[in-house]
């Protein structure tokens, strides 16, 4: 009977002090589960309170399972989001270097792009103008070659009749000399000192040699005129063919420096058009992938940083959670080694009051 008895009170007194255990940490639950805002610890405590009420076994080892089971899957989700949280920074930071530096090639491709084509396009308009002076420099040399064709012309046929003029005055002038006689040469002749002295014509000659000497002396005028006149073209013709000759010299000179000049630049205006077009796709490759990177640079925002709070707030109330169920459990441990303590005590006095 003592025995018995002795048994009931340990029993009675286990209960009384896992029924205060489990009401405080079903409270220390409950405070900590309102702070953190957590229904993870709502749930907790309601499963305590139903184990403790349900009682039967081992209580504090269910509510231990229960605490601990909660805590290492805390702990589990803190070393999960750690984890992720690396993973997130690191690539945040891949990704947004990436994402820059595309958007510099983008941006520096389409610089040189834009000043190929406009040096190409000031190329091709300085081409026209070279053209443009190319063509009035044909235009002038034509103009320059008729008016030298024209002139030549004129010139030869002036040349002609004066030639044909001068040999038909010499020629008078011979007839005349051999007509009239010694005082007609003598008059032609005045400077040859070596000219025989002819006899006097008869005095009925007289005024028939007089006239002689009067035409002759008229067409020697005209022959010193014919010469002049002749000398004159000849001198202008050689002047005129001199200076078109210098000219023409001058416009090739010029041509072939503008027809170079077109094709260095119509050269240098395709060199620029074909990089223009390199950087065009290496533009289009930049852009494909720069529209790949921010496509996934968004969806690791949504991954990463989407979130209703920060990383950091939630591992500082995680944190705050296992600690309070550390706490908790800390505070079940103690009582049941208490509650260990009375049954050894209440077994010994048992043993006593037996013998």
């Amino acid at each position: 009977v003592a025995q018995s008895y002795a048994s009931f009170v340990q029993v009675s007194a286990a209960s009384k002090l896992g029924s205060r255990a489990s009401s405080e940490i079903i409270t220390m639950v409950r405070r900590l589960s309102k702070q953190q805002h957590s229904p993870e610890l709502a749930q907790l405590a309601s499963r305590i309170t139903a184990v403790t009420k349900l009682g039967g076994g081992d209580v504090f080892g269910k509510v231990k399972s229960l605490i601990s089971e909660l805590i290492a899957k805390l702990e589990r989700e803190a070393d999960a989001e750690a984890t992720e949280k690396a993973y997130c920074d690191e690539q945040l930071a891949k990704t947004t270097a990436k994402e820059a530096e595309l958007k510099d090639d983008v941006s520096r491709l389409t610089t040189r792009i834009d000043q190929s084509v406009a040096r190409s396009a000031e190329l091709k308009e300085q081409i026209q103008e070279v053209q443009k002076e190319l063509a009035a420099l044909t235009a002038e040399q034509a103009k320059m070659d008729k008016i030298r064709s024209e002139t030549h012309a004129e010139y030869t046929t002036a040349s002609v009749d004066l030639q044909e003029g001068l040999t038909g005055v010499r020629k008078a002038v011979s007839v005349l000399r051999d007509y009239y006689g010694t005082t007609g040469a003598a008059l032609l002749q005045a400077e040859s000192s070596d000219i025989m002295q002819q006899p006097a014509p008869p005095q009925k000659h007289a005024k028939a040699t007089e006239a002689g000497d009067s035409i002759v002396q008229l067409l020697q005028v005209v022959e010193s005129d014919f010469a002049k006149n002749l000398a004159e073209e000849e001198t202008q013709e050689s002047d005129a063919q001199a200076e078109y000759e210098k000219t023409t010299q001058i416009n090739k000179v010029m041509r072939a420096g503008k027809e170079q000049e077109v094709t260095s630049m119509t050269r240098e205006a395709a060199s620029l058009e074909k990089t223009a077009a390199e950087y065009h796709s290496d533009r289009g490759a930049s852009s494909t992938e720069l529209s790949a990177v921010v496509e996934y640079l968004g969806r690791l925002q949504g991954r990463c940083l989407a979130k209703p709070t920060s990383f950091d707030e939630r591992q500082k109330r995680r944190d705050a959670e296992i600690r309070g169920l550390k706490e908790a459990l800390s505070t079940l441990e103690d009582e049941a080694a208490l509650v260990q303590k009375r049954k050894k005590g209440g077994n010994f006095r048992g043993t006593l009051a037996a013998n």
